[in-house]
C-alpha cells in the first residue's frame, strides 16, 4: 500500500468558497468522503485517515474543506474545518442522533384492516434480547464536540464494550448525567464551576470553556493542593479542552505530565487513560520535527508503563501504531530538510 504523503503543494490562488463534503463513519470503522472510501493505512486509525484526506482535498482545492462528519459509532454529526495547511477545528455545535442501527422504522402504511403482528421473539446472540420499541426519536440534542470514534471492539467473553479510553472518556463525562467530582470537598468547591465548564463545552463555547477551566484549576490547586485527585481530573478536563481548541501541544503537555504522576502514584489506568490522551493529541501536530520530539517522550513513557502489570501491557496495538507514526514523521522530516 503507498504511504501517505503530507508534502504540500499549495494551490496559486485560493477557493472563492469553501468546498462542502459529507464524511461518513461507520460503526465498523470504515469511513467514506462524499461515497468515497477512505483508505486507512496499517497502523493508522480511521479519525487520521480521514482527517489526511480531507487535508489533501483542501490542498488540492486551495482553500478550506467544511466537512460534515456523520459519525455512526459515537452517535453524532460533528461539523469540521479543514484548512489547507493542515489544521482542523470545530466549525459549530455538534449534534447527537441515534445510531442507524437503533432507528425506530416509520409505520407501514396499510390500505387492508389492520392485523394484530405476532409478538417478535428476542434474539439470543452476544449482542442479547433487542431494545424495547420506542418512540419516534425526539430532535436531536447539542453533544460536546469530540474526535472521530474508533469503535472499540467488542469483548466475545464479556459481551460489553472495552471502556473508553483518553478523550473518548472525557467526553462521555462532559456529555453524561453523571457525578462531576469524586470526593465530598471537591463537590462542595467544584460542582457549580464545573457545570458551566461542561455546559459551554456541550454549547460549542469553547473558548469560554477553557478560560474557565483554567481558573478553576488555578483556585482548586490552591485551595486543595496541586496533587488532589479533583485537581488532577480538572486538569484532564483543560487538557480535552484545550485539544478542542486547536492547541494540540498544549493539550499533550499536559496529558503527558498528568501520565508521568500517575504513574508515580503507581495508578496505571489513569496513567494509560492519560497516555491515551497525549497520543490523541499528538496525532493532531502537524510539523514534523515537533511531532519527532514530543513523539520521542510519549513513547518513551508509554514503553516503561507497558512494561507494567495494566491495561498498558495488555493493549500493545496503540503503542505500535504511535510507533509507526513515528517512521513516518522521520520520512518526512527528511524530505523536508532534503527541499532546498
Amino acid at each position: 500500500m503507498p504511504r501517505l504523503s503530507f508534502e504540500k503543494e499549495r494551490a496559486q490562488e485560493p477557493a472563492a468558497h469553501p468546498a462542502m463534503v459529507s464524511v461518513r463513519v461507520s460503526g465498523t470503522g470504515a469511513a467514506t468522503v462524499d461515497g468515497t472510501p477512505v483508505v486507512v493505512a496499517p497502523g493508522v486509525e480511521v479519525q487520521q485517515a480521514v482527517l489526511d484526506h480531507l487535508q489533501r482535498l483542501a490542498i488540492s482545492l486551495g482553500g478550506s474543506i467544511h466537512a460534515t462528519v456523520h459519525d455512526d459509532g459515537a452517535g453524532c454529526v460533528v461539523p469540521l474545518e479543514v484548512s489547507a495547511d493542515g489544521a482542523s477545528k470545530v466549525a459549530g455545535r455538534p449534534m447527537r442522533v441515534t445510531p442507524p442501527a437503533q432507528r425506530t422504522a416509520p409505520p407501514v402504511q396499510r390500505t387492508a384492516p389492520p392485523v394484530t403482528p405476532k409478538p417478535a421473539h428476542a434474539p439470543t446472540g452476544q449482542f442479547g434480547p433487542a431494545p424495547a420499541v420506542t418512540p419516534p426519536p425526539t430532535p436531536p440534542t447539542p453533544m460536546p464536540p469530540v474526535p472521530l470514534h474508533d469503535p472499540e471492539p467488542v469483548s466475545p467473553s464479556s459481551s460489553s464494550p472495552t471502556p473508553a479510553r483518553g478523550f473518548d472518556a472525557v467526553a462521555e463525562e462532559v456529555l453524561g448525567d453523571g457525578p462531576l467530582t469524586e470526593t465530598a470537598e471537591g463537590a462542595e468547591l467544584l460542582a457549580e464551576p464545573l457545570a458551566r465548564i461542561n455546559e459551554a463545552v456541550r454549547d460549542g463555547r469553547i473558548e469560554a470553556a477553557a478560560d474557565l477551566a483554567d481558573r478553576t484549576v488555578e483556585q482548586a490547586s490552591a485551595v486543595l493542593g496541586p496533587h488532589h485527585v479533583e485537581v488532577l481530573h480538572l486538569r484532564e478536563l483543560t487538557a480535552y479542552i484545550a485539544y478542542l481548541a486547536g492547541d494540540p501541544i498544549r493539550s499533550f503537555r499536559l496529558s503527558l505530565d498528568l501520565a508521568g504522576q500517575r504513574r508515580r502514584a503507581s495508578d496505571t489506568d489513569a496513567a494509560y487513560d492519560n497516555v491515551r490522551s497525549a497520543a490523541t493529541a499528538w496525532r493532531a501536530v502537524r510539523d514534523p520535527e515537533e511531532g519527532l520530539r514530543l513523539g520521542r517522550d510519549l513513547i518513551g513513557l508509554w514503553t516503561d508503563l507497558a512494561t507494567e502489570p495494566g491495561p498498558a501491557a495488555s493493549d500493545p496495538e496503540p503503542l505500535e501504531s504511535a510507533r509507526a507514526r513515528m517512521v513516518r514523521l522521520t520520512d518526512r522530516a527528511a524530505k523536508a530538510a532534503a527541499r532546498p
